[in-house]
Order: structure tokens, then C-alpha cells, then sequence
């Protein structure tokens, strides 16, 4: 086994910097092994990592990709202990296991029956320990026809229904970047699995394997559009429907300098509101907000009110307002933010400016995030003491 080089004076952290960290949090005690991957896995271990849990993540030092080299910039990457272990040479595989036998919670991101193949199953982890969380993550799922195939975030949204009825009513869909199945349906997802199997460990004394799919995410977080249909609040194709852009009062609008606000006025009084403070009470009745036939000619008005100033005018125009209208910050311009400082929604790790651990806690609030670190994984979690929180027995 080798650790990776300090030849990064990002990585070279004070030792008690991590021992706090891990004491933080309401995940405090619990010890995460994370085989390295890309995107939804890490994001669900960095999700776990900044309320608390212990992780050490396992990265390939054959592997020339982003997973073989954390970037202390990276939110994805923080507050791992990471070690190098080419698990394909001989006793690599068994340096594993002894750590599954050391952890709370193992994640894996891997196609299905890579670990497997590894000697790294779910069967041969849970023989060793039993009340380990196996989480796996893919975008197929286990089983199922497609589970050995290929794919991306934007294949998981188009055939779980979800990608239909996002962009524009007259053009073709739009990927929302890969937000939606690699984040929301990927990473949120398992985390939520890892903290649901844990909370029953608690009961049972048990592990048990968490399968997330991509794929049932993003099916899962279509369920609004579902419930609407349902209600007859929502129509088959896209256009012509409240959330997807169609509506003149939720969509963007281009203002004078280029740059754009998003304005979310649903409610007919924040909807009287917009259409007053934009002075259009004289074009625009309140009342008609939900005549459909209506609703080119509204946003025709709003679009050419909207490019009359620039953004930020119209930032400061409605900032006292329950309009519903705000700037369209760019990634870089939203740490800046006046509600954004205030509330310390953006953090700076290494030098980098990266989102807060979210939420927050009265009794055990997150730490603030650290840069990845290397370390050697039998000195990182020592033997002594078995699996399990906080080192509480292995339960057959």
C-alpha cells in the first residue's frame, strides 16, 4: 500500500485540524469508506463528510483521472482522508476488507459487479461485518436490462420521464447540466438511503445494502409534475404548463446590460405586485393571470419593461418586495450576495471558494470544511475497536 505524494502544500493541513473536524457534526463517530468515482458517490460522501462522518476514500495511484488526485478546490474532494491502494494487486483486495471491517458505512460508485469481481461484494463485507451500510450508487440500478449499460445524467432524465418537459416550449429539451439525476437523484439520494439504513441499524443491529439508481431518482423527483397531471393542473406536452418557462409571471427575462432575473410571482398577490412595481397596471389586469390565451402577450409586455434597465436596477427596484423577483448571479458573483454573506452560504477551503455544509444543526453544527489530506488507512482507523458506530460491536 502507498499514500499519495505531499508534494501539494494544500494537503499539508495542522493534525489536529482533522481530529476536530471528524468530532463535528451530528455524524460524528461514523466512519465512511469511499472507493473513489465520479460525481454522485463523492458528492453523497462530501454530504456525509461535512456533517461529521469519518471518511476515507480509496483512489487507484494507476488511475491518471480526476478520482487519483483530489483537489483541495474541489467541494467533492474535502475532508477525505485519502489513500492509494490498487486494489488488482495481490492483498490490496484483503487491505480493503480490513477496512470495510472498521467502518460504519461503505460507498461505491462503480459499475455493477466490478466489487464483485474485487472480492469486494456486498456478501463477502457484511460476512466480515454486519452492521456495515453497503451503498452503492449507478444509474441503472443493480438489476434490470440496462443496469451493464453505459450512461449519463442526461439518459437517466430522458428515460425516466424527467427530461421531457425541461426547456424552452419551442425548441427540444435542454440538459440542466447534470444537476438533476447525478445530484439531486444520485448523490441526495444515497445519502438519504446511508442515513435511513443507519437510523435502522439502530433497531436491528444490522447492516444492509442501500442500491441507489440515477435513474429512480430522477424518476422520484418528477413526482410533482405527476401530482399535478393528476390534479389536471398539467398538460402532456411542454409549453403551456405553470413551472416549465411557459408562464409569463415564472420564467427569465433579459434586461438592458445582457444579464437576466428570474421572476416566480405565482401568487396573485405577489403577482399584482410585479405587474404594479413594473408600472404595467394600466396593460396588464391581475385578475387575468391564469388566461392562457393571454399569457403571449403578458410576457411580450414584461420582456420589453424588463430590457428597458439592467439587472442590477432591477434588483434594487424589487429588493423590498415580495415580487418575487431577484438577479440571475452568475456561480462567482452569488458568494457576494448580501444574504448569501449574512448567512455564510459560501466558504473558502484552501483559498477556494465553495458552498457551506448544508443544513444546519443548533446542537451539532457541520465544521468548517477542510482541503483533502493523504494519510495511511491502518494509522487513520486504528484496530483497535470493531465496526459499527462508534465502535460498537459487530451483531450476527
Amino acid at each position: 500500500m502507498t499514500t499519495l505524494g505531499r508534494d501539494d502544500d494544500a494537503y499539508d493541513n495542522p493534525g489536529d485540524a482533522y481530529t476536530a473536524h471528524a468530532a463535528a457534526g451530528p455524524l460524528s463517530g461514523i466512519r465512511v469508506l469511499e472507493f473513489a468515482s465520479l460525481a454522485p458517490a463523492p458528492f453523497a460522501c462530501t454530504l456525509l463528510c461535512d456533517l461529521g462522518a469519518d471518511v476515507l476514500r480509496i483512489v487507484n495511484p494507476a488511475d491518471r483521472g480526476p478520482t487519483a488526485r483530489p483537489h483541495p478546490g474541489d467541494p467533492l474532494d474535502r475532508g477525505r482522508a485519502v489513500a492509494a491502494l490498487d486494489l488488482k494487486q495481490p492483498g490490496a483486495a484483503s487491505t480493503a476488507l480490513d477496512l470495510a471491517a472498521r467502518a460504519d458505512v461503505l460507498v461505491e460508485g462503480l459499475r455493477p459487479g466490478v466489487m464483485e469481481r474485487l472480492g469486494l461484494g456486498p456478501q463477502v463485507c457484511l460476512e466480515h461485518n454486519p452492521r456495515l451500510v453497503y451503498a452503492r450508487m449507478t444509474g441503472w440500478g443493480q438489476d434490470g436490462p440496462l443496469s451493464a449499460r453505459a450512461g449519463h445524467d442526461l439518459n437517466y432524465l430522458a428515460l425516466s420521464g424527467a427530461l421531457e418537459h425541461l426547456g424552452p416550449f419551442d425548441g427540444p429539451p435542454a440538459p440542466p447540466l447534470n444537476y438533476v439525476a447525478d445530484f439531486g437523484g444520485g448523490g441526495m439520494l444515497l445519502a438519504v438511503g446511508v442515513l435511513a439504513a443507519l437510523v435502522e441499524r439502530e433497531r436491528s443491529g444490522r447492516g444492509q445494502v442501500v442500491d441507489a439508481a440515477m435513474s429512480d431518482g430522477a424518476a422520484l423527483l418528477g413526482g410533482v409534475v405527476h401530482g399535478l397531471r393528476a390534479r389536471g393542473l398539467w398538460g402532456e406536452q411542454r409549453g403551456g404548463n405553470l413551472l416549465d418557462g411557459s408562464a409569463p409571471f415564472y420564467t427569465t427575462y433579459t434586461c438592458a446590460d445582457g444579464r437576466f432575473v428570474a421572476v416566480g410571482a405565482i401568487e396573485p398577490q405577489f403577482y399584482a405586485q410585479l405587474i404594479d412595481l413594473l408600472g404595467l397596471g394600466d396593460r396588464i389586469d391581475p385578475a387575468g393571470q391564469h388566461d392562457r390565451g393571454a399569457w403571449p402577450e403578458t410576457r411580450r409586455l414584461l420582456a420589453r419593461t424588463f430590457a428597458t434597465r439592467p439587472r442590477d436596477e432591477w434588483s434594487w427596484l424589487f429588493a423590498g418586495s415580495d415580487a418575487c423577483v431577484t438577479p440571475v448571479l452568475t456561480p462567482w458573483e452569488a458568494p457576494d450576495h448580501p444574504h448569501n454573506e449574512a448567512r455564510g452560504t459560501f466558504t473558502t477551503v484552501a483559498g477556494y471558494v465553495q458552498p457551506s455544509p448544508a443544513p444546519r444543526f443548533s446542537r451539532t453544527p457541520a465544521a468548517v470544511p477542510l482541503p483533502p489530506h493523504t494519510v495511511d488507512p491502518d494509522e487513520h482507523w486504528p484496530r483497535t475497536g470493531s465496526a459499527g458506530a462508534s465502535g460498537s460491536p459487530s451483531v450476527g
